[in-house]
Order: structure tokens, then C-alpha cells, then sequence
């Protein structure tokens, strides 16, 4: 017997020899540090004519991944681990210095609470804004609006000037607008810890009715409770390589244990530090919390 009102079951995998949504291959990402605030324009300019080659480092390197339709894909890993690099790319935000990145679909992307708006507009004007930015028909976002307008929960404040807005109603009003347009691809940066615990709740229910109909999605989370829960799949960032790739739960289990490791290992490097100046060992935690203050 078919239970129509059953919640989808969106832990279950994908097989992956269905079509990509995304296909990654060998993906790279570098910046230059030749112009940082320590570096002068004339240090700058002297560098140009070196034949050393610039200062830089690698954001993402050699990062390969296929997303089908029908997966939530989570991307963990601790801070500058280059998560938000990859969805910028994803995104079409940032080129990449080497690699592929192959998009099949609508995509629609929500990195940065606020991003693209402009806060003398009132929401609703923004809301016209971000509709041409998705290469959307002004009758199109017309139709959409209202739904947009309930969903994001802003009554009488729709029509206010954006500068006025909380940074709780600006993150709202950004995830109805991207979660709107029914994309193919939706990727989200840490956009599900904003917000009360309703609309919180009322934003994962969104995602998995996305990934039910047959949607992809990729976001950059720490909640471990959201990858295990709702996640069929997760890849672990390090220094800007995948380290491991696969069931949720274990992935948040190696995330869990690295992290732990690297603590230790940075507790036991304060605590050194402490020694050898001569200010004597104290507590791994409160030598941290010193030293960082």
C-alpha cells in the first residue's frame, strides 16, 4: 500500500551512473598574495620583474566530484578548508585555474545572506532585482512574489527599505527568493542556521521537498545533525583537497575525529609555547583562550 503523505525519504543514494547535474574534474582554485596589506606598491611593482614566481597558494586543488539529480550533497570541513570557494565556482562566482566544472541545469544559489541586494530598494523591489538576476521574465517574479512574500514571513515590512531589516528578515527573504524559481541546483552556505527554530524548521522542510523532486543540492554546513539527517551524501574538505567522500555519517565521524586530533595537536603547541617563555604551563584550555584573547 502506497502512503502518499509519507515524508521522502531523501537518504537514500542516488545511483551515480545517472545524468550529471554536476560533474567536477580535477578542480583547482589559486590566488596570489603578491598584493596584500603587508606588501607595498613599490614591493608590488619590484615583484612584477622577479623571476620567482609570485607568492601564492592553492584554495582548492585537484577536487573531483559528480552530483546526479535527486542528491542532497553536504561539504564539511573545519574553517579554510575552501568550502565556500567550491560553491562559489559551482555558482559561476570564481573561475577556475585548472580543471573542469560542468553545470546541466538551473542553478540557484543562496552564499551570503544579503548578497546581490540593494539596501535602499524596499524587499519587494529586491525582489524584482533578484528575479532579473536569474534571468527571470518580470511576469514570471510577478507570479511568484506573493508566495515569496508568505514564505519569507515579512508582512507589512515588504515594502520598507532593506536597510531596515534584521539580519534575520534579509536571510528569510533571500532564501525564499532562491528556493523560488524551482532550480535543477541549489547550493547554500551556512544559510540554515539563520532565522528562529520555525523558520528554521519550515527551511529544511523547503530543501527536502526540493531533493524529492528530483532537485540537487550543495551546502556548506557544521550542522552534523543536518548532514546525517537529511544528507545521502558528504564530502570532506582539508587545505583544499577532498579527504573522504561518501555515507554521511561516517564522514561526520572522520570530521569529528580530525577535528579532535587537530586540537589536541594545538593545545599541546600552546602549552610548549607557554613553557618555553617562561610563563609556565597552564591548562590547554585557558593557554588557548590566552593566547587567542
Amino acid at each position: 500500500m502506497e502512503l502518499l503523505d509519507a515524508e521522502p525519504d531523501v537518504s537514500a543514494v542516488p545511483s551515480l551512473d545517472l545524468p550529471a547535474a554536476i560533474q567536477v574534474s580535477r578542480l583547482g582554485v589559486e590566488y596570489s598574495l603578491r598584493f596584500t596589506k603587508k606588501t607595498t606598491l613599490q614591493r608590488s611593482f619590484v615583484n612584477l620583474f622577479k623571476r620567482e614566481p609570485a607568492d601564492s597558494f592553492w584554495a582548492l586543488r585537484d577536487v573531483s566530484f559528480k552530483l546526479v539529480h535527486g542528491e542532497s550533497l553536504a561539504v564539511i570541513g573545519p574553517n579554510g578548508a575552501g568550502k565556500s570557494t567550491l560553491l562559489q565556482v559551482l555558482a559561476g562566482i570564481i573561475a577556475p585555474s585548472e580543471g573542469t566544472v560542468e553545470v546541466n541545469g538551473l542553478i540557484s544559489s543562496l552564499l551570503t545572506l544579503g548578497a546581490g541586494f540593494d539596501q535602499d530598494l524596499t524587499g519587494r523591489e529586491n525582489i524584482r532585482l533578484a528575479g532579473a538576476f536569474l534571468g527571470l521574465q518580470g511576469h514570471d517574479m510577478a507570479a511568484r512574489t506573493p508566495g515569496i512574500i508568505e514564505f519569507a514571513e515579512l508582512g507589512r515590512f515588504i515594502d520598507a527599505p532593506l536597510r531596515t531589516y534584521s539580519s534575520g528578515m534579509r536571510a528569510r527573504l533571500g532564501f525564499s527568493i532562491a528556493t523560488s524559481v524551482d532550480p535543477d541546483i541549489l547550493l547554500l552556505d551556512e544559510v540554515l542556521a539563520t532565522g528562529d527554530e520555525t523558520f528554521r524548521a519550515k527551511s529544511k522542510t523547503r530543501v527536502v521537498e526540493l531533493v524529492a523532486q528530483a532537485k540537487g543540492v550543495v551546502f556548506v554546513t557544521h550542522d552534523m545533525h543536518w548532514v546525517t539527517e537529511f544528507c545521502n551524501r558528504a564530502i570532506l574538505l582539508e587545505n583544499g583537497r577532498i579527504v573522504a567522500e561518501g555515507d554521511p555519517a561516517e564522514i561526520v565521524e572522520i570530521h569529528k575525529e580530525n577535528s579532535r586530533r587537530a586540537k589536541a595537536e594545538r593545545e599541546a603547541s600552546l602549552a610548549a609555547a607557554l613553557a618555553a617563555s617562561g610563563g609556565g604551563v597552564l591548562p590547554p584550555d585557558a593557554a588557548a583562550s590566552k593566547l587567542l584573547r
